[in-house]
């Protein structure tokens, strides 16, 4: 049982950040099989949107042009991209120390960006104007079997395949130096805290949730997790599916393909009640299929707890070494 406290939003004020992002946008990776990380992607339940000789570009089933960029090269992690509602923030955020000029984005999709490092070095992008998309037809899933009928009617039975992805909701950054990494998405990006993790002393953080501050408007519990590692990089990206039933489904779908690495799932975690499954692409780069029912608002305050309480999960297996100290560069 959980012994945390959630504290007033105002508790946890912060200096007026310099922006305030609205959602995650893509994460940018690279591969050297532009092929194999189409046929992974596709397993994992996304689309392709766009090919070039040099980058792959997958989309989700929602208006998202792409929520997932894989350059040619070498395996790496590059970094992420957060969209803004109000091009002034690309204003805003160029006058940022060590940021680039507003630039045009010469990818599909087009838009306008600024780049900028966050304290690991990884890439940040801010973006605005990217093209939307039609969104994909997506047939729901057969209604079961009623009370009175106790069977489902004759040919509504569920068809097996991919997850249906709809959305990238979050990424997890590892890194051996969380409060500083914190402090900066904080004060630059204007993210809010949700759940902080402690080892030993209350001031030690080794783990911190942190969400889009929209106001009244409902936001995922986090949209970037900080986690204390000895070296910095991805520990996975999430992706959120149309329904928890594309969990068991997709998860029965990689299990059969059997080209895959599982690492852990399915569960549901105690922070965010997100329903889990976590899979390892060809170049050990984890992705999750995720769905979750809470929901939080700027009125939310924080809480605080121990690191052993965070990662209980309500069912499914504890989390392995393996999995907590997962990293790719």
């Amino acid at each position: 049982m959980t012994t945390s406290v959630r504290t007033a939003a105002a508790g946890s004020a912060v200096s007026v950040p310099v922006i305030k992002i609205r959602a995650i946008a893509y994460a940018r990776l690279r591969a050297p099989d532009l092929d194999l990380a189409e046929s992974f992607l596709t397993d994992f339940g996304m689309v392709r949107s766009a090919r070039t000789s040099t980058a792959l570009y997958m989309r989700g089933s929602g208006p998202l042009h792409h929520l997932h960029v894989t350059e040619l090269g070498p395996p790496a992690f590059v970094g992420f991209a957060y969209a803004v509602d109000d091009p002034d923030d690309l204003e805003r955020i160029a006058r940022f120390p060590g940021a680039s000029g507003i630039e045009p984005i010469d990818e599909p999709g087009a838009g306008r960006r600024v780049r900028l490092r966050e304290p690991n070095g990884f890439q940040i992008e801010i973006v605005h104007g990217i093209e939307s998309v039609a969104e994909l037809p997506i047939e729901p899933y057969p209604q079961h079997a009623t009370k009175e009928s106790m069977k489902p009617p004759p040919g509504m039975r569920v068809k097996f395949g991919p997850s249906r992805i709809r959305r990238i909701s979050h990424g997890v950054l590892a890194t051996p130096d969380v409060p500083g990494t914190v402090r900066w998405w904080r004060e630059v990006l204007g993210v809010i805290p949700t759940d902080d993790m402690y080892a030993g002393s209350y001031d030690n953080l080794i783990g911190s949730f942190n969400r889009i501050d929209a106001g009244d408007q409902p936001v995922d519990h986090h949209v970037i997790f900080v986690l204390k590692n000895t070296v910095a990089g991805l520990h996975h990206l999430s992706f959120e599916v149309e329904d928890v039933e594309d969990i068991f489904l997709g998860n029965e779908h990689l299990e059969r393909v059997g080209k895959y690495e599982h690492l852990r799932g399915i569960g549901r975690h105690i922070l965010g009640s997100q329903v889990y499954d976590y899979w390892l692409d060809p170049w050990n780069r984890m992705h999750e299929h995720w769905k979750s029912s809470e929901r939080f608002t700027a009125a939310n305050g924080p809480s605080r707890m121990l690191v052993g309480e965070g990662f209980v999960s309500e069912y499914g297996d504890p989390p392995s070494p393996r999995f907590v100290h997962h990293v790719t560069p």
